[in-house]
């Protein structure tokens, strides 16, 4: 069965950094694709990064792009997160996802993914 586990949430003030974890469990991700999305209530689920663990392929939201990181460990089978600069409206609930088979065009839909995290919340205030 697989599992995703983050951490690292937290409360931060603006123009501070902060670095998510995601470990995951169940199975070999060697070809995988493992996704960072965040949602605040009422809205749906936004994506902001992406790494294919075959060959460290990364993808990032354009609200982001310049201000975080995504990496991942292949022998730890962990994605991390790493948002420096973080603003007020980066607050929100942030979950990892997981997908065996994904196709380029289809790295940004949360739809995509097949396995989910139960999310760490980040929020951002002074």
């Amino acid at each position: 069965q697989v599992q995703l586990v983050e951490s690292g949430g937290g409360l931060v003030q603006p123009g501070d950094s902060l670095r998510l974890s995601c470990a995951l469990s169940g199975r070999t991700f060697s070809r995988h694709t493992v996704g960072w999305f965040r949602q605040v209530p009422g809205k749906e689920r936004e994506f902001v990064a992406a790494i294919r663990f075959n060959g460290g392929i990364t993808w990032y939201g354009d609200q982001v792009k310049g201000r975080l990181t995504i990496s991942r460990d292949n022998t730890k089978n962990t994605v991390d997160l790493q948002m420096n600069n973080l603003k007020a409206e980066d607050t929100a609930a942030y979950y990892c996802a997981e997908s065996g088979g994904i196709i380029t065009s289809e790295v940004r839909n949360p739809r995509a993914y097949d396995y989910w995290g139960q999310g760490t919340q980040v929020t951002v205030s002074s």
